[in-house]
């Protein structure tokens, strides 16, 4: 498979925090990586690593490739305008004519079921809503790469299989997805592969079925009873 990234022995440490410690994978095309770990564990640091938001500390961060790359956080940021408005200018940013920023735009949005909602301001969306527009507005810029952090917390159940229907789109058209959660049944419905982080360090790597039915390093186990959060 096609390597996108990869981390050598990467580290990342704030002062004399380590976040995380001696780090090494690689992200092939069209895979679907979940990152799974308890609170701390470093699946925020990795994430922004990957994408190349935050810089190791040593070791390195080796890019192969220039697919465009979208990260989608855990609270969105939404300019005080209408979702329309917000979807057109992240595309004109990123050197689309306004005319066809528009255009694509109104496209997107009609095809995830904004049709009806598209003037409404985003602010007054639900949490659910602006989640799913976060989601709409990564879809029109066409990435090639996902990056989602907890893409579904704090959402309700419906609002949660909304967001995951998207997600599904973006691995159906090819996308590679790598997205950090604590949903374990989230894990298995989207995720190829499973990286699970305990304190800063990368502890297992599987394919997603091996991951929640094979034998696991105790900490990763007590995680999946439940007992790491």
């Amino acid at each position: 498979m096609t390597a996108l990234m990869t981390l050598q022995n990467a580290s990342v440490k704030f002062g004399a925090q380590t976040a995380l410690a001696a780090c090494s994978l690689s992200i092939a095309k069209g895979e679907r990586v979940a990152l799974l770990g308890a609170n701390g564990s470093g699946k925020s640091t990795l994430l922004r690593l990957l994408h190349g938001q935050q810089k190791p500390s040593s070791g390195e961060q080796i890019s192969h490739t220039d697919a465009r790359q979208v990260m989608v956080f855990q609270q969105p940021h939404m300019l005080r305008l209408s979702a329309l408005w917000n979807v057109t200018l992240a595309l004109w940013f990123a050197g689309q004519s306004w005319a066809a920023a528009q255009a694509n735009a109104r496209e997107a949005l009609s095809s995830m079921g904004f049709a009806g909602i598209m003037q409404r301001n985003a602010r007054a969306m639900s949490v659910g809503q602006r989640q799913r527009l976060a989601l709409v507005r990564a879809w029109a810029l066409r990435p090639d790469i996902l990056f989602l952090d907890e893409p579904t917390a704090s959402l309700d159940p419906k609002a949660r299989r909304d967001v995951e229907l998207l997600i599904q789109q973006f691995a159906d058209s090819g996308c590679t997805l790598v997205f950090a959660s604590h949903n374990l049944g989230q894990a298995k419905r989207l995720a190829t592969r499973v990286i699970y982080l305990e304190q800063g360090k990368l502890l297992v790597d599987l394919p997603t079925k091996d991951f929640f039915n094979k034998e696991l390093p105790n900490d990763a186990a007590l995680f999946l009873q439940g007992e790491r959060v």
